[in-house]
């Protein structure tokens, strides 16, 4: 588990904890760019969004590795939101908008994708088949 408070600065962990993660558990190199972009953005999501940057709020990060494939849930303090809701940031109108792909790149990089704890939770499953 990986503790991070609410604060932007906090991002910079993530690559060697991915990288641990990763040569620890002999994950393909394949998947490595996929699990550190949505963890960056989920997690980057848990503190701008679900925290509000509050720097007394943890993000927290569970991994749960088997032989099929490994998960990683990101969980924050907030009140949560509703990931049907969000705009798609492919459609025209949306195109130039600042922000609001976050949640559209996850989906994209996983292979699974769940919201908990009315969206103040995420995991994020990626399969080995690919090793």
């Amino acid at each position: 588990m990986l503790r991070l408070p609410s604060c932007p600065s906090s991002i910079a962990e993530l690559e060697p904890f991915v990288t641990s993660l990763t040569q620890e558990h002999n994950v393909n190199q394949d998947l490595y760019p996929n699990i550190l972009i949505s963890l960056t953005e989920a997690v980057n999501n848990a503190i701008e969004h679900g925290n509000c940057l509050d720097k007394s709020k943890q993000v927290n990060i569970h991994t749960i590795v088997n032989g099929k494939g490994i998960t990683v849930k990101v969980t924050d303090e907030g009140h949560g939101f509703c990931h049907h809701s969000l705009p798609d940031p492919t459609h025209p109108e949306h195109i130039e908008t600042c922000g609001g792909r976050g949640v559209f790149l996850i989906k994209q990089l996983c292979d699974e994708v769940q919201f908990t704890d009315n969206g103040a939770s995420v995991e994020m499953y990626f399969n080995f088949k690919q090793q």
